[in-house]
């Protein structure tokens, strides 16, 4: 009788694991989505083509060596592990109280919640670069991503290996629970990176350096997109806590899904009402982008704040974007999208407010981890954008911007219909 719990809560773990990451799957979804909403018609199928071969290459990238990287066990060159089920009972049976512990499920079932959170911070990358860049440019880049730099990183948080060998970010107490920091932040590093050797678009700045506004194609398309994103940030969030199959868990994930939809509310509320107090205009896309402000500050540890608490979270990251926003436009640093803003300012807020309700982790631990994720992943990035600058070039000629990207690189218009640039 005993032995058949087991198995039950074995496979209640891992289906509730692959559950949730066709979930975070979906998520490639509503990025897509909420890029073509917000880049220039003419440019909609290359952001379109870019969102759905960068989840490809991540997925194989992770597959022939990203996993190995991250955690050490392989997974296309060293193959599945055999299950061995005796090894697995006697594993769970030895766990005090029974149902106590880490949580027991197949390896299939972690490498695919774990590829896919790899594609959600390349996924980052699309928006901030959109418009101007050369589409195998970045393709070559998430080959590099997908297979190396993001799952080092990874091996120093979530994998538990020491820095270079120097040190350990569990020693000083660093937690990011889903990964506000592993994949948002670091996404975001690497778009900024990107950005910066790109330059930005053209038009975009004024002579005396202010910000010429360029009106996404299709806000329907880009809500849905966010709705989206809403709704795989459940299995984001809920995924990681690992395990399903007892009350206090069970208990746990219910709590992590009313926090992320908390955050999410008071991010999208703030922001509209900074934009009306800022702009006199309920701006959709500073609402947006502020109820992901709140899923991605809440992606640090949504298991420990009570749903008031989340939701004031929320509310400040609403606020943070839109300024984070305004702020880039200043110093001229062009991202259509607001990515850099929503991942890597916000993700870096989620990060610092996590003791705020873990007494486990340290403000001093949170630092040190946000710095070590972006300053490996930014510097490494400069110098792959670099080197791709230098060899193939990353951005489209001034002919091919103006008439749009999805001419030059796609032959093939989103809206043939309703706008033409082949004239």
């Amino acid at each position: 009788m005993q032995e058949q719990i087991y198995h039950l809560q074995f496979a209640m773990d891992t289906f509730y694991f692959l559950v949730c990451g066709a979930l975070v799957m979906w998520m490639a979804a509503g990025f897509a989505m909420l890029e073509a909403g917000l880049v220039r018609a003419k440019n909609t199928t290359e952001i379109l083509t870019k969102n759905f071969a960068l989840y490809a290459i991540a997925c194989l990238m992770f597959m022939i060596c990203g996993y190995q990287f991250m955690y050490g066990g392989g997974y296309f060159l060293s193959g599945i592990e055999a299950l061995n089920v005796d090894e697995t009972l006697a594993g769970m049976a030895s766990r005090e109280n029974g149902f106590t512990g880490k949580a027991a499920y197949s390896k299939a079932a972690d490498f695919f919640f774990q590829v896919v959170f790899v594609a959600t911070a390349m996924s980052i990358v699309s928006g901030a670069v959109a418009e101007r860049m050369k589409l195998w440019a970045f393709f070559a880049f998430a080959v590099v991503m997908c297979g190396f730099l993001y799952p080092m990183e990874g091996s120093w948080t979530w994998g538990g290996q020491p820095v270079f060998g120097l040190y350990s970010l569990a020693d000083f107490g660093f937690s990011d629970f889903a990964g506000s920091g592993i994949v948002h932040l670091a996404g975001a590093a690497a778009a900024l990176a990107g950005v910066i050797l790109l330059g930005a678009r053209k038009g975009k700045f004024t002579k005396d350096g202010k910000a010429h506004a360029f009106p996404g194609s299709n806000m329907p398309l880009a809500t849905l997109g966010t709705l989206i994103l809403w709704m795989g940030w459940f299995g984001f969030n809920g995924g990681s806590m690992l395990k399903l199959g007892d009350i206090g868990n069970a208990h746990g994930v219910a709590m992590v899904f009313v926090n992320t939809n908390a955050a999410a509310v008071g991010g999208a509320l703030s922001a509209l009402i900074v934009s009306m107090v800022l702009f006199r205009k309920a701006d959709l896309t500073m609402v947006l982008n502020g109820a992901l402000a709140g899923l991605v500050a809440i992606t640090a540890e949504p298991s420990t704040p009570t749903p008031l608490q989340a939701t004031i979270f929320g509310a400040v990251a609403g606020v943070l974007v839109v300024a984070a926003i305004i702020g880039f436009d200043k110093i001229k640093i062009d991202d259509p999208v607001g990515a850099i803003s929503v991942h890597g300012v916000v993700g870096f807020f989620g990060l610092m407010i996590v003791p705020l309700t873990k007494d486990s982790a340290s403000f001093l631990g949170q630092f040190i981890g946000a710095a070590t994720i972006f300053v490996w992943i930014f510097v490494c990035s400069l110098i792959v954008w670099g080197v791709l600058k230098a060899t193939m070039g990353i951005r489209v000629s001034e002919q091919e911007e103006y008439e749009g990207v999805d001419r030059s690189e796609c032959g093939i218009e989103a809206y043939p219909e309703f706008v033409s640039t082949l004239k």
